[in-house]
């Protein structure tokens, strides 16, 4: 979301000194500390050419099994946004007329206006990391008091947020934040700042009773809260972040030596908090990044978060994407494996959201939903997997 206020960029040497500062859109990645494992040598070596090459639909392992229906009202939902475009407007005015309940002719549908294009990350390669994520729920309060002694923060006041593809095209998709001191910009504090001092006194939105659950949130992105008094739920949706850039606290433990890359899922890294709680504060500053929230009203606790291409999200139908390579809005089919199992998951995605780890072509982050239960798959999904991105046959406008 871009801030309002005027841009300040009338000196380019306020973009070098704050790039290090620069974000595009909220960390929704899971903590994770695996580094993916090169692609197993079963073909011929890869050779670096377009990421975006066009293929068959018996191509996609799984295309014909997919229930596609279940995709059916993600794509409605993308198409709302996409309509306007000429490229989709066709393809998105014919949708409306198909049988949502007929698997085949929406797989029709999709055959007749669509060719795919197997994604390739630049270097040839052609599979990379799927991670997930999820909203999960708080339990929280209006006022302090109690448990309730960890803050959830609106976006400050003096925090800028500055498009910096309106001023240099070759820096698209790319923000500046920082805040305003005398005439000068200066980077935003980072998070152990912020939390350590009283700079954000009054800005808080919620309070929450755990600082863990709190953090994961900001990695998350958006979340719900639930009020102790009056059993009230709202969703906390991400409004802003300092623009320090993500760190994970996974790598950082596996970096310490005290996780093993095995050990740094979301579920690992609670549990050595659970057994190192004077050592807590050191590991949540590893990441300076640090996100601001909004309360919305839960008007459909069936609909997800919305996410970067402003709609709602849908559960293990949404994923997100580097928008670099991936256009925000298409139809995306996956081909991965269940977290922390190789039985397949082969399915049609959205491409929805972004988020702040979300960097090379074939790299996907999963939405499993909402609870406990799509926070204990989303936590243990570190699998590969490969891409396929359905675009607009030419000359269907």
């Amino acid at each position: 979301m871009l801030s309002k206020r005027s841009s300040l960029l009338a000196l380019p040497i306020v973009i070098t000194a704050l790039l290090s500062a620069c974000s595009t859109t909220p960390p929704k990645p899971i903590e994770t500390a695996r580094t993916p494992s090169p692609a197993p040598a079963t073909g011929p070596a890869p050779v670096a050419g377009p990421v975006l090459r066009p293929v068959a639909f018996n191509a996609m392992p799984g295309w014909d099994r997919d229930d596609v229906r279940e995709a059916w009202p993600a794509f409605l939902t993308s198409c709302d946004v996409l309509v306007k475009r000429a490229a989709w407007k066709e393809p998105c005015t014919v949708a409306r007329t198909v049988d949502a309940n007929s698997a085949g002719a929406i797989r029709t549908f999709f055959e007749a206006f669509f060719v795919p294009h197997q994604v390739f990350n630049p270097d040839g390669t052609d599979n990379g990391l799927v991670t997930g994520y999820y909203e999960p729920l708080l339990n929280g309060a209006r006022k302090r008091g109690g448990p309730y002694q960890t803050p959830l923060h609106r976006a400050p006041e003096d925090l800028l947020t500055i498009d910096l593809g309106s001023v240099y095209p070759e820096l698209k998709n790319m923000r500046l934040r920082g805040k305003l001191v005398g005439n000068k910009v200066v980077p935003y504090p980072a998070r152990a700042e912020l939390t350590q001092s009283a700079a954000m006194t009054g800005n808080e939105l919620v309070w929450v009773d755990n600082p863990i659950d709190a953090f994961f949130l900001q990695v998350q992105g958006s979340g719900r809260v639930q009020f102790a008094d009056t059993k009230e739920v709202v969703r906390v949706a991400y409004a802003d972040q300092n623009g320090h850039p993500y760190r994970s606290i996974g790598r950082y433990l596996v970096d310490k030596g005290e996780l093993t890359m095995d050990q740094a899922s979301a579920q690992g890294i609670k549990a050595w908090l659970a057994a190192n709680p004077k050592r807590q504060q050191e590991l949540l500053n590893a990441n300076p990044g640090y996100v601001f929230f909004k309360e919305e009203k839960l008007t459909d606790p069936r609909k997800g978060p919305k996410g970067a291409l402003g709609v709602p999200l849908t559960p293990q139908r949404s994923v997100a994407v580097d928008p670099n390579f991936i256009p925000l809005g298409a139809p995306v089919f996956l081909s991965t494996t269940q977290p922390g199992s190789n039985a397949p998951l082969q399915r049609m995605m959205l491409a929805q959201d972004t988020g702040g780890a979300i960097k090379n072509a074939v790299r996907a982050d999963y939405f499993w939903g909402f609870g406990a239960e799509a926070g204990e798959k989303a936590g243990k999904m570190k699998q590969r997997g490969m891409l396929w991105v359905l675009l607009p046959k030419p000359g269907t406008v």
